[in-house]
């Protein structure tokens, strides 16, 4: 099992965060969690594997051209068989130059991208799949978002100022402010709220909870410190808040999450 990792070309560097292959040449079947993360991905499958996705008590099989939209709680998931998948992951504000809905009414949802965008992602599939060399995989899928980018440059303005506020959120992690940050936009804290949705899949409030989430996550995972050291560095009031916020995103206590490190999780992290 294994990750590699490729940044973006130059005039995508503000829309995508990185692309990503998963390649798996085991037949071994295992289960595993995806946590919410604040980013949107989009995901070619590449290989002959299987994933299946825990919604409403059941485990149904994901499509070959995957959009997923905000995760906002734990989700399983189920693999089975060798796979080779090619991932794209935007920033939290990013997805929503490249398609033309809401970004919210995809949340915690794993779509049919074919369904979302029609023919041309097909066409897209089709030529990855007959294209071996990774570079030139990438190179398909920036000329594809490139024309995409293009075609949505009206939005430009809107998206610009979701991500200046992002980043006010950011550098107010406490969330107690959206009032101040609000008029530092010139514009009314309900406004804010929904201009932020709309764009994000998330409200402030959600988006600075996976924001410290994200940042105990790795934490908690890249060193010895106390839980309460980790607690405070990512912005929680008390360890006991902490505990809670990361397992309403888990599924469990970061105690047993160290324990029991999954695949895919361990890998991303």
């Amino acid at each position: 099992m294994e990750f590699q990792y490729f940044l973006p070309s130059e005039i995508l560097k503000p829309y995508i965060k990185h692309y990503y292959i998963f390649e798996s040449d085991s037949d071994i079947e295992f289960q595993d969690t995806v946590f919410p993360s604040g980013e949107m991905e989009m995901i070619f499958n590449l290989g002959d594997g299987i994933w299946e996705s825990l919604i409403d008590e059941k485990f149904h099989k994901t499509p070959k051209i995957e959009l997923w939209g905000q995760i906002t709680k734990p989700l399983a998931i189920k693999s089975k068989g060798r796979h080779t998948m090619l991932g794209i992951r935007f920033y939290t504000h990013s997805a929503a130059y490249f398609f033309n809905d809401e970004i919210g009414i995809f949340n915690d949802q794993i779509l049919n991208l074919e369904d979302v965008i029609g023919k041309p992602i097909t066409t897209l599939h089709l030529h990855l799949l007959e294209t071996p060399e990774i570079q030139k995989r990438i190179e398909l899928i920036e000329s594809f978002l490139i024309k995409k980018l293009i075609t949505n440059d009206n939005k430009s303005q809107k998206i610009q100022k979701v991500a200046h506020i992002l980043s006010s959120l950011v550098q107010n992690p406490s969330g107690n402010d959206i009032n101040t940050i609000a008029a530092k936009y010139g514009m009314t804290p309900r406004y804010l709220h929904k201009l932020v949705f709309q764009h994000t899949g998330l409200a402030p409030k959600s988006f600075n909870k996976i924001v410290r989430f994200q940042r105990s996550l790795k934490l908690i995972s890249n060193n010895d410190s106390p839980l309460t050291s980790v607690a405070y560095d990512s912005g929680y009031f008390d360890q006991s808040h902490f505990i809670r916020d990361f397992k309403a995103f888990t599924g469990t206590t970061p105690t047993s999450y160290l324990e029991n490190l999954s695949p895919i999780n361990n890998l991303i992290i």
